[in-house]
């Protein structure tokens, strides 16, 4: 487990099962999407329940690495980063955000893509999502990827973003760890990627 003496005794690991289950609970979004928006695609989405994306998830703790990494604070769960196999999100397949990204290698099993954020409302701010995500980076790297990449909203572009949109994270976020934009089909919603062997703040 990472610690973070900078950062409020936060620590960071490969998520638990458990850990998962604390932090998304009973109400919210978190607990009605279970991190599978991008692993489900169209039909797929609109048949399956809360329940059975829970379901979902869990059974993904046992099929390879963690399909994330957690945030605690005392030992307490506070933050949660969704990181897996690209080939994992079926519905990034047909998603118009990578619609002019560089068709190499699209479906590469050594990219990896991270996709969502969740963090405790008393604990935004306070550099869980910075912490989270060197920490999604070390996992996937340390698992076999060779790139890893997410789907940002662009703050800058996007002023009037909501908190529904930011779970993707924000384009600073991710261009303060390293990552270089690739491409940008659509206006404030960018690819970003970061290669293996860049060294992570």
């Amino acid at each position: 487990m990472a610690q973070h003496e900078d950062a409020l005794r936060l620590e960071t690991a490969p998520a638990s099962w458990a850990a998962v289950e604390e932090l998304f609970g009973t109400k919210g979004e978190p607990s009605r999407c279970w991190c599978r928006w991008f692993a489900l695609a169209g039909k797929e989405w609109d048949t399956t329940s809360p329940d059975d994306r829970k379901e979902m998830l869990k059974s993904a703790f046992s099929t390879g690495p963690a399909p994330g990494v957690m945030a605690f604070r005392d030992g307490n769960p506070v933050g949660w980063c969704a990181v897996e196999p690209r080939t994992n999100y079926l519905r990034l397949k047909r998603s118009p955000v990578l619609r002019a990204e560089p068709s190499t290698a699209a479906d590469h099993t050594s990219i990896w893509a991270i996709s969502c954020f969740v963090v405790a409302p008393r604990h935004r701010r306070t550099g869980v999502a910075s912490a989270l995500l060197n920490a999604a980076l070390e996992h996937a790297f340390n698992n076999g990827a060779e790139v890893v990449e997410a789907y940002p909203v662009d703050t800058g572009l996007r002023t009037k973003a909501t908190s529904a949109e930011l779970y993707h994270g924000t384009l600073s976020l991710f261009r303060a760890a390293g990552f270089s934009l690739v491409s940008e089909s659509v206006p404030g919603r960018p690819v970003v990627r970061l290669t293996n062997g860049h060294e992570v703040p």
